[in-house]
């Protein structure tokens, strides 16, 4: 991914860099800590925020259970003024990514700040210094650590809570990072659809012709052969995203590291596989949004040793009518058929048949015009959008 020079801000427009801030590297097991609770800070009294479950932070932290760190590196920074934390950033070097796509690109990610320009910019430098020693000539973000993570700063829908596994942030942020030199990249949408709002007659009558006249069949996946089924899904989803912008693939333990964790929450009717004669050509993968649930714990499922935590969230658990749509796709030679509306219709059905009221589809890209128009004649309604920034080094 080039950057234009012309977009580049030149240096003597940035904000002064503070000389009353330190930022310096997590090493101790206080400062991660300290990086993890951080956002504790920035959103009291934000009744949107969900945050993370902590243990869940420090195991995407910890080179030793995330396997990112099997072929990726992260330095995490903290910044300190007058003793207290006030920012943090995670500088990525992910050279499958580079690889693939043929660039020479680094990341930030995990960015969290107070509404201090010069605060952010000592952030981005330190994380640009030590992309630069690796030798990259631009970087680009906020990704955790990657496309197939939580991308995106949050521009525009701040007035609801984020969906599972979506970025949030404050209404500052877009023009903090703005200040410090960095330029729009891409544009990410999310969309808010309800079950009970019907599809057009006209694209369900063609859906139902297509699931007919090529022989499509729909099912859910089976639970009992659930890493036969694992190993189906990361062939078609390494398929079908492999030209889509910013894209890297999976590697085995990546996409089993995830399957793992969705296993919790998956209801298999709205994990739906297509086939044709049998062969699996497309899937469609919609979970709860387990957000509303998380938000109950507030990051923590003990509490002096007793799972207080534990039972909010499993009390909230039981209250969820939203969903998000995470995967919708199909491979090679079955796009452009009329595959991704039978996936649409048969999981907006199932969906209302269960119960819940709707939800969310995201994240799409703000070029991918087929897929937007799609979702947009299904009903949908762009909610929320997402911005990734770049900037030369």
């Amino acid at each position: 991914m080039a950057v234009t020079a012309e977009k580049q801000m030149p240096e003597s427009k940035l904000p002064p860099l503070p000389t009353n801030v330190q930022v310096t590297p997590v090493r101790s097991s206080a400062e991660r800590t300290a990086f993890v609770r951080f956002p504790y800070t920035i959103y009291k009294g934000d009744p949107n925020w969900v945050p993370h479950l902590e243990m869940e932070r420090r195991d995407f932290m910890n080179p030793k259970k995330h396997p990112f760190f099997e072929f990726g590196e992260v330095e995490f920074f903290l910044a300190h003024r007058d003793g207290e934390v006030v920012g943090r950033i995670a500088a990525v070097n992910n050279p499958r990514y580079n690889e693939f796509q043929g660039t020479n690109v680094g990341f930030f990610g995990l960015f969290e700040c107070v509404n201090d320009v010069g605060v952010a910019r000592s952030l981005f430098e330190n994380a640009a210094s030590w992309l630069r020693a690796k030798g990259f000539t631009s970087v680009i973000g906020p990704m955790s650590y990657s496309t197939n993570g939580e991308v995106g700063t949050l521009i525009e829908g701040f007035s609801t809570p984020p969906a599972i596994m979506t970025t949030y942030n404050p209404t500052w942020y877009p023009a903090l990072i703005e200040a410090c030199g960095f330029t729009k990249a891409k544009d990410l949408y999310a969309w808010e659809l309800s079950s009970s709002t019907p599809p057009p007659e006209k694209v369900a009558r063609i859906a139902e012709k297509i699931r007919q006249r090529e022989g499509v069949t729909v099912r859910p996946v089976d639970m009992k052969k659930f890493d036969a089924e694992v190993a189906r899904v990361k062939a078609m989803y390494n398929a079908a995203w492999e030209k889509n912008w910013g894209f890297v693939p999976m590697t085995d333990h990546e996409f089993d590291h995830l399957a793992r964790d969705l296993k919790q929450m998956v209801r298999p009717e709205l994990a739906l596989v297509a086939e044709v004669k049998g062969e699996p050509v497309g899937f469609a993968l919609t979970i709860p949004d387990a957000n509303e649930a998380l938000k109950a714990a507030n990051g923590r499922l003990t509490t002096f040793g007793l799972p207080i935590g534990l039972a909010k969230l499993l009390l909230a658990s039981r209250r969820i009518r939203r969903l998000r749509l995470v995967l919708l796709g199909t491979v090679e030679g079955y796009r452009r058929r009329g595959l991704d509306a039978i996936l649409y219709l048969d999981t907006l059905n199932k969906a209302r048949e269960l119960g819940y009221e709707g939800g969310e589809i995201s994240w799409t890209l703000e070029d991918n015009h087929l897929v937007n128009r799609a979702i947009e004649s299904m009903g949908g309604k762009k909610s929320k959008t997402y911005r990734v920034y770049e900037k030369p080094l």
